[in-house]
Parts: structure tokens; C-alpha cells; sequence
């Protein structure tokens, strides 16, 4: 696998892997009981942490990469078998 597929197969984990992170970040305001900003959704963040956010994405995206590696490299992802030639 050349280095630029390794980094593309990557990066869709690491967007995908945000779909499976946000969640968990559900505290809202009104949960937490602090003061309202005039215009705020009840529904909004208590607080946002995006670097905490992007770091625990980060780690998702490469532990299922890793994954996807193992199995890549053992033959058992192999490409010519999801795609109906093999």
C-alpha cells in the first residue's frame, strides 16, 4: 500500500471516527444549571473543549486504522475480494 492510500484510508477514519466521538460529548447548560446567555439554546454545550475532542478522534481513528492495517496486511481486507474479482 503506498504511503498516500495509507494517509487517505486515514483521514476517513479520522472523519468518520468524529461521528462516533460527538456523541459522548452531550453535557447541555441547562444539565449543568449555568447561567444562560441572552439567545442561548438550552440544548447548547456547557462547555466545548475542541482540543480534547480532536485528540480523543485522533485516538479513535488510529486505533480502527491500526486495525484496518493488521487486517490489510494479513490478507484478511483484501481488495480484490470486497470488490467481487477475487
Amino acid at each position: 500500500m503506498n504511503w498516500t492510500s495509507a494517509f487517505a484510508i486515514y483521514l476517513l477514519f479520522w472523519a468518520l471516527s468524529a461521528f462516533l466521538v460527538l456523541p459522548f460529548h452531550g453535557r447541555r447548560a441547562s444539565d449543568d444549571n449555568m447561567p444562560m446567555v441572552s439567545g442561548q439554546d438550552a440544548g447548547a454545550p456547557a462547555t466545548f473543549r475542541p482540543a480534547r475532542v480532536l485528540l480523543q478522534i485522533t485516538i479513535v481513528a488510529t486505533g480502527l486504522f491500526v486495525v484496518y492495517y493488521i487486517a490489510f496486511t494479513n490478507g484478511w481486507a483484501d481488495p480484490e475480494v470486497f470488490s467481487g474479482r477475487g
